[in-house]
C-alpha cells in the first residue's frame, strides 16, 4: 500500500502487533475514524520469520500466502466491537519503522501505542514510536497504555486539546490540527506558551570566563511582567485567523515562565489530546525532535499528536 487516500477521504492508519498497548491504540484509532467519518486502515508488519517463511515458499514455486495471524485476531476483535466507517486490513512486509510511514502517506493519521510486544516494562516510550515520531508523513497519535480510550467525537466528555505553541516558530499545521482536533471533539482548545526569565542575578557571578564576571543589567520586576504580558500579545495575535475561521472552538490562553512542557505533562492528566510540532528551527546534527515533543511524549498521560511541518520546513 502506497497512498492511504480515497476519492472521499484520507484513512486513518493504525499499526497493530497484538500487543495491550497496540491494542488501545486500535481503538482510539478507530473512535478517532468514526468521529471524523474516515476509514481506518489496521496496519500489522509480520514477524520476521514469517517475512522469511513467505519468501522462502515463494522461491519454491506459486503457493497460498502464510495467514497472518494477528491480522486475523485484530480482525475478529474489530468486527465483534462493530465499526461505522470501512475498515481495511493491511499486511506488510519490512521493518516496522520502514512499512508504517510508507503505508501512512496521504494519511490523515498513523496511530500507534508507545510501546509494542518486548522492551523493557518501565520505559513508557518504545524506540519504535520515538523513531516514528520523527519520521511519520502525516500527524502520528501515540497512545500510552495507561491511557484511557478518549475519541474525537466524544465530546465534553473526550477531554481538552492542550497545544503546546511557540508563537514565533510553530507552523501553521500544528495549530490548525489543534483547532481542528478541538472542533471535531466539541472540546475547548488550550494553548500553552512559554517564555524566557531572565536568569538571576547569582547565576553570572559564577561565569567560569572573565569576561563574564561582570553580568550585563537584568530586568527589574516590572520587566518581568512586561516580558508576559508581551507573550501573551503575541500568543493571542498568532491565534487570531485561526480561531476566526473555527469561532466555535473555545480557546483557552495559558502563558507560563520557562519551558511548556512540564505545564503540557501536568494538563494530560485530564486532556484527551496533546498537540506538539515536531521540529525545533534550530537544531543540531540528528536532532529531530523538540525538547518539548521528546518530554510530553514520555511522559503524558493522554494520547499525543505529533504533527511534522510541511515539505521543506525545520520549525515546531
Amino acid at each position: 500500500m502506497s497512498d492511504t487516500s480515497t476519492a472521499y477521504e484520507p484513512a486513518v492508519v493504525v499499526g497493530v502487533d497484538g500487543s495491550e498497548h497496540s491494542l488501545r491504540a486500535l481503538e482510539w484509532a478507530l473512535s478517532a475514524a468514526e468521529g471524523l467519518g474516515a476509514p481506518l486502515v489496521v496496519a500489522h508488519v509480520r514477524a520476521e520469520a514469517l517475512q522469511l517463511g513467505a519468501a522462502r515458499i515463494a522461491s519454491l514455486g506459486t503457493a497460498p500466502e502464510l495467514p497472518d495471524t494477528v491480522a486475523r485476531a485484530v480482525r475478529t476483535l474489530v468486527e465483534e466491537r462493530g465499526h461505522r466507517v470501512p475498515v481495511r486490513y493491511d499486511s506488510l512486509d519490512g521493518s516496522v519503522t520502514d512499512a508504517l510511514p510508507a503505508a501512512a502517506r496521504g494519511a490523515r493519521l498513523l496511530v500507534t501505542g508507545s510501546r509494542g510486544h518486548g522492551g523493557f516494562a518501565s520505559l513508557l516510550l518504545g524506540s519504535t514510536s520515538r523513531t516514528l515520531a520523527m519520521t511519520a508523513p502525516c500527524p502520528l497519535v501515540v497512545v500510552p497504555h495507561e491511557a484511557r480510550a478518549a475519541a474525537l467525537g466524544d465530546g465534553a466528555g473526550a477531554g481538552r486539546v492542550l497545544l503546546g505553541m511557540h508563537p514565533e516558530e510553530t507552523p501553521d499545521e500544528v495549530v490548525d490540527f489543534a483547532f481542528e482536533a478541538a472542533h471535531h471533539r466539541g472540546v475547548p482548545l488550550e494553548v500553552v506558551s512559554a517564555f524566557r526569565l531572565p536568569p538571576p542575578q547569582t547565576a553570572l557571578l559564577a561565569a567560569p570566563s572573565p569576561a563574564l564576571q561582570v553580568p550585563p543589567p537584568l530586568p527589574l520586576a516590572d520587566d518581568a511582567e512586561e516580558l508576559l504580558t508581551e507573550a501573551e500579545r503575541e500568543q493571542a495575535a498568532r491565534l487570531r485567523p485561526f480561531a476566526a475561521r473555527r469561532p466555535g472552538v473555545e480557546v483557552v490562553l495559558v502563558v507560563v515562565p520557562g519551558d511548556a512542557a512540564g505545564r503540557l505533562v501536568e494538563g494530560s492528566r485530564d486532556a484527551g489530546l496533546v498537540v506538539v510540532g515536531r521540529h525545533h528551527r534550530h537544531h543540531f546534527g540528528s536532532l529531530l525532535i523538540g525538547s518539548v515533543a521528546h518530554a510530553v511524549l514520555h511522559h503524558a498521560h493522554c494520547p499525543v499528536a505529533v504533527v511534522p511541518p510541511a515539505t521543506g520546513e525545520s520549525r515546531a
